[in-house]
């Protein structure tokens, strides 16, 4: 048995079809097959169900699987350890971020993540918290930023920023004219919510319970910026975090943020990696510099929109 045995399990295993696996472990079809079958008689045991349309794990197969992700993961965490202690700041590092904070954080952080690590390779995967968490146990990540609470005591996190939400609402809604507003106005409103699978989702339904709010049924959208479109398009009234309304974002005019004057709803924002990482140390230093973020993008309501909402109101609906 051998690490590229192994992977080619993997493979097969993410790609469920043996030349799409072969062709992502740069080898033909028939040395994979080889292999594979090398492996199944050296444990003496299925690992592949073999059909004509398609490649399934047998029970064992999927055990096997699991234990090979994490065998191939401290594998490469050995390989990076040795890296690292001849120069703890080259190489690279796969971080993971969800999709509601990634495109809004990035620009602020990467410029100083640059400066403080020239060498450094920072790979950027951007999926829902479920599969970054997925990806982060089993060793396809090195780190994920998520929000809090992630309950897993395999996973260290460094706490990085609180965001606070703002309430988004079209121009001509009634509540357009008001600079900040109390969590319980929002009892009986109708909010634009993501779909299944997002953590802003999530987070949003709990302020509704909190404030008494619903959600819009009749619609989900599937990304932030639909959401932001379907406010300016008078649809209906949505939740957005701080940094998703901050520039260097396109803010549409026709939208007014509102700020929260009581409770301050918000998301708390982490970086996580295994407690067994031999990245921890300089993952640590990493979180630093994504901690390190000017107050202002998170004091809520940006000036664009603050003067907005100063002018004269429009005609309430």
């Amino acid at each position: 048995m051998n690490l590229r045995d192994l992977r080619y399990l993997i493979a097969v295993a993410d790609h469920r079809h043996f030349g799409r696996a072969a062709a992502a472990s740069f080898v033909s079809q028939p040395t994979l097959s080889t292999q594979l079958r090398k492996l199944e008689d050296e444990l003496g045991v299925a690992l592949v169900e073999r059909a004509p349309r398609k490649v399934m794990l047998t029970p064992v197969g999927v055990e096997i699987v699991e234990r090979a992700r994490r065998v191939v993961a401290e594998v490469e965490q050995m390989k990076e350890a040795a890296r690292r202690s001849q120069r703890p700041e080259a190489g690279s590092v796969r971080l993971g971020i969800f999709p509601t904070l990634g495109p809004y954080l990035l620009p602020h952080v990467i410029p100083g993540v640059r400066s403080r690590f020239p060498d450094l390779q920072l790979l950027l995967v951007e999926e829902k918290s479920d599969e970054l968490l997925a990806r982060l146990r089993d060793g396809r990540l090195d780190a994920a930023i998520l929000a809090l609470p992630v309950l897993d005591d395999q996973l260290h996190h460094e706490f990085l920023f609180e965001e606070p939400f703002l309430l988004a609402v079209p121009e001509r809604h009634r509540l357009a004219g008001r600079r900040a507003l109390a969590v319980d106005e929002l009892a009986n409103e109708h909010l634009l919510l993501l779909e299944d699978g997002h953590c802003l989702r999530r987070q949003t339904l709990d302020v509704c319970q909190l404030a008494g709010a619903h959600e819009t049924t009749e619609f989900r959208a599937t990304s932030l910026e639909t959401l932001r479109q379907m406010v300016a398009a008078n649809v209906g009234i949505t939740l957005l975090p701080a940094l998703a309304v901050q520039p260097p974002v396109a803010h549409p005019p026709s939208i007014r943020l509102l700020g929260f004057s009581d409770s301050r709803p918000s998301r708390e924002i982490a970086m996580f990696w295994r407690r067994s990482s031999a990245m921890a140390g300089f993952l640590m230093r990493l979180a630093d510099t994504f901690r390190d973020l000017p107050p202002a993008l998170l004091a809520g309501v940006p000036d664009v929109a603050a003067a907005a909402a100063e002018a004269p109101p429009p005609d309430m609906l």
